[in-house]
């Protein structure tokens, strides 16, 4: 029933979708690897940005901070960079002005915990 005619066909279709694949993997491989080196290179500039910003102190205070909270770090990071940009910082920010930036922050955006309690009703439980 093998039909040598029908599987050089298939042979061949095979390869095609393989060779398909290949092209399509390397591409996406190389569009990765482009996002990472942008990525990468948008960090680096963000990092001298904020090296020429801020004092070395204030520097190493965030750093601790984006150990903890990165997000708060970054929050804290885009504040600072969009400041310098509008021109609103003229020198150096110093630890005591990042740590009050911080205080404003943490002001601006505490969070109020509130806990409810639902106990549940048991079947056998009168309400009359």
């Amino acid at each position: 029933m093998d039909d040598p005619e029908l599987e050089a066909i298939r042979q061949r279709r095979m390869q095609e979708l393989m060779a398909q694949q290949g092209v399509g993997n390397q591409q996406n491989v190389g569009q990765q690897k482009a996002q990472d080196d942008a990525k990468r290179e948008a960090d680096e500039r963000r990092q001298l940005m904020l090296s020429q910003i801020l004092s070395s102190q204030a520097r190493e205070r965030l750093a601790r901070i984006a150990l903890v909270k990165p997000d708060k770090a970054r929050g804290v990071e885009d504040l600072v960079l969009r400041a310098a940009q509008m021109g609103q910082i003229t020198e150096k920010v110093s630890e005591e002005r990042l740590i009050s930036l911080l205080e404003q922050i943490n002001t601006q955006t505490s969070k109020q915990t509130k806990v409810t309690i639902q106990r549940r009703r048991s079947v056998l439980e009168d309400d009359d």
